[in-house]
């Protein structure tokens, strides 16, 4: 093995991928602030898998309002308008969070610590803000969730979103670590296209709004990261993960030395 091809650093998406917060989280936070700001749209779950096709928040109030509620762009003030809903959902979602109300999925806690104990590094690259990221890591992991993760890229810190592979390349660089030694975990075709564009071999787990997405050049495409007393299920075929149950640091290493 290549000394240059060892497992290094796992780079993880957070919504949909650390737990399910879009259905559950952000889209009944978006709704509370509509009613809140007293406007007639309401996200249904199917519509919402439509709107997840646009990453970031303020982007997908901006693009539903284009398709659905054009009148409303006529607002002077529109950008500090998107952005002050925004804010109103993101205070929705932290009371979500608050409550308990959203789970990690399975093995990322186990996942999470084992790399820790293992000194590989852990990073997050994700379109969320950072507000977000903390309510969900501290709800689910404890106070000092954010001290397990070597470095948080989130939010507005680059100016493309993902499918760009922007927050990919400005986590790697304060990593210090080439593409090679690290391994990125997403569950969308966007978040895929972003990390394939930085060269990173990727993970799929995938989730209800994902499933059917198009995830050619993913390592593998897996149900869940599994635990061993929940086995993950595999969605495409890789032969490194015959007889495995649940995913850990070995497995994620031989999954990049492929």
């Amino acid at each position: 093995m290549h000394a240059n091809n060892t497992l290094k650093a796992v780079l993880f998406d957070v919504d949909g991928t650390l737990a399910d917060t879009e259905q559950d989280g952000h889209r009944p936070a978006f709704n509370a602030a509509f009613q809140e700001f007293n406007l007639p749209w309401h996200w249904d779950i199917p519509l919402y898998g439509d709107l997840l096709q646009i990453t970031g928040g303020k982007e997908r109030i901006r693009y539903f309002m284009e398709q659905y509620a054009p009148e409303a762009l006529n607002r002077e003030d529109l950008d500090e308008w998107i952005a002050s809903v925004h804010k109103t959902k993101t205070r929705h979602f932290k009371k979500l969070m608050e409550q308990g109300g959203i789970p990690l999925r399975p093995g990322v806690k186990r996942l999470i610590h084992e790399l820790r104990s293992k000194n590989i590094k852990i990073a997050i690259a994700t379109t969320t803000t950072p507000e977000n990221v903390a309510y969900l890591l501290q709800s689910t992991m404890g106070v000092d969730a954010m001290e397990l993760f070597d470095v948080i890229g989130a939010g507005d810190i680059v100016p493309k979103k993902k499918p760009a592979p922007d927050i990919y390349f400005w986590v790697m660089e304060k990593l210090k670590l080439e593409p090679a030694q690290c391994l990125a975990i997403e569950d969308s075709e966007n978040g895929l296209k972003a990390a394939l564009a930085a060269n990173l071999p990727t993970l799929i787990t995938v989730n209800n709004y994902t499933r059917l997405q198009n995830f050619e050049g993913a390592l593998a495409v897996l149900s869940d990261l599994g635990e061993p007393e929940k086995e993950f299920s595999q969605i495409t075929h890789n032969p490194v993960l015959v007889d495995k149950h649940w995913i850990d640091t070995g497995t994620l290493q031989q999954l990049t030395e492929k």
